[in-house]
């Protein structure tokens, strides 16, 4: 009998069963062909999706591709996804990811002196849940470790490599609003002085 099935059927099938992101390269071997041809049916389903505005895509992430919600149904995944369920993470433990991922390599100590306390049981939290890991030793005093962001990171922010982050910069205020601020606490300051 012969198997009518489509190349396009089976990686759907196989990817919507898949617990993690499984790479083209992982998928060609089980279906013995070549990765260009996966990756070339890949990139036409992820666009057949798109152009259908389905409620899920097929995306490529840092370690592979998987089926995930649209980013336009995300706030009804959300509150579906959240019912009962408290793992957010509290805006320290959001901070420190944020500095380990902005400024990686970076060490427990480093991290420390820029949120001005200590993060040792964040980073603790932050690598128990698998959003960092270790990347090595900081050469220097004790030979620290040093962390950065893990796949499992980037595939939860949906980006393929640690330069998509948006850059820091699109989160902060413009120099001349920081300096317009820092005149005003001077003038402030000296205003109270001569009173």
């Amino acid at each position: 009998m012969r198997d009518e099935t489509s190349l396009e059927q089976r990686l759907e099938a196989m990817i919507t069963v898949a617990l993690e992101p499984v790479s083209a390269a992982e998928l060609a071997d089980v279906l013995e062909v070549e990765t260009a041809v996966v990756t070339a049916s890949l990139n036409a389903l992820r666009d057949e999706y798109l152009e259908q505005r389905r409620g899920f895509q097929l995306t490529e992430l840092a370690s592979g591709w998987v089926m995930q919600s649209s980013p336009d149904v995300a706030d009804t995944v959300s509150r579906f996804a959240n019912r009962d369920v408290s793992h957010r993470l509290s805006s320290a433990a959001l901070e420190t990811l944020a500095i380990i991922a902005y400024r990686q390599p970076i060490s427990r100590a480093q991290v420390s002196a820029l949120r001005g306390v200590n993060v040792d049981g964040v980073v603790r939290l932050l690598e128990q849940r698998g959003y960092i890991e270790e990347k090595g030793r900081a050469n220097g005093p004790g030979l620290p470790i040093i962390y950065g962001t893990s796949e499992l990171f980037l595939d939860r922010l949906g980006l393929a490599a640690i330069d998509q982050l948006p850059p820091i910069e699109s989160f902060m205020e413009p120099i001349e609003a920081a300096l317009a601020v820092a005149d005003h606490i001077i003038n402030a300051g000296a205003d109270v002085e001569a009173s």
